[in-house]
């Protein structure tokens, strides 16, 4: 569906900031509060030199900045992909109604094409914008211009073929968001790693309470990281694979409701 593009980057900004009001929330109010308790706990039991036992808590593997970050940038990701996967969903129940009024068996002449251009150029702008109706009226327009069928079969491939590039060019944020994810997660193994360096004395002393949670940090972020974005890349070949089948579900429509119905003066039957 042709968008306006100034209101698509509208709706990501808008999601960008509610994703940062979700998540930030969230780990103010719960996560943060959780882990920074289930850390004291253990420190106290440590300079107490009880046996202390390692809980893998959740809160804790998520408390840092980096996995905010990340789960931020999922989150964005999710609802663009939600706006796009609810635009080819429309798009495919568009396919699913009888957009041309040509009965079976019958054929369309040159001098046709007009007259069945008119119910297309009577629906909504935003069903006009849509790829098949888009490219029937471009191909009617075509065949009663040109009067020639192979015309009317290329015209409809190159409007498909450039559907599918913009749709394909459209997913380069969402990649990108795919590939930021990870790299956020090894700065803060970086971070991390530079931190339990720091303390390497404290530990050497005994006290290697900071050295294990400047650790945590290097391997939990990672860790999300690299979960996240493996959850991130698998919506994004569903995305993907559903915008493609939608192209070539659009070109198969076209091809058996309209090309295989066009006959010119020259095929015509007397």
């Amino acid at each position: 569906m042709k968008r306006d593009l100034g209101s698509e980057f509208i709706y990501q900004l808008f999601a960008l900031l509610l994703s940062v009001i979700i998540v930030h929330a969230v780990y103010v109010t719960l996560v943060r509060p959780e882990a920074e308790a289930i850390i004291k706990q253990q420190e106290a039991q440590q300079l107490a030199g009880a046996s202390v036992t390692n809980q893998r808590s959740l809160y804790v593997v998520l408390k840092d900045y980096e996995q905010e970050t990340c789960l931020i940038l999922m989150l964005w990701a999710m609802m663009i992909m939600g706006y796009k996967a609810r635009l080819a969903l429309q798009e495919k129940h568009m396919l699913a109604q009888s957009i041309l009024d040509v009965q079976e068996g019958a054929s369309i002449l040159p001098e046709d094409a007009r007259a069945l251009c008119r119910p297309l150029q009577g629906l909504s702008p935003e069903k006009q914008g849509m790829l098949a109706p888009r490219t029937l009226l471009v191909a009617l327009k075509r065949f009663s211009a040109t009067a020639n069928v192979a015309a009317v079969a290329t015209a409809i491939k190159d409007i498909c073929e450039a559907e599918a590039d913009r749709l394909d060019s459209e997913l380069a944020m969402v990649r990108y968001i795919s590939w930021a994810i990870p790299s956020i997660g090894f700065i803060g193994t970086v971070r991390g790693i530079g931190e339990a360096l720091g303390q390497a004395h404290q530990a050497v002393e005994g006290n290697i309470i900071g050295v294990t949670n400047s650790l945590g940090v290097a391997f939990n972020s990672t860790f999300i990281a690299l979960v996240i974005s493996i959850f991130i890349m698998f919506f994004t070949h569903q995305l993907q694979l559903m915008q493609e089948r939608l192209v070539q579900n659009t070109q198969d429509y076209c091809d058996g409701n309209l090309l295989n119905h066009l006959k010119t003066d020259i095929n015509k039957v007397d």
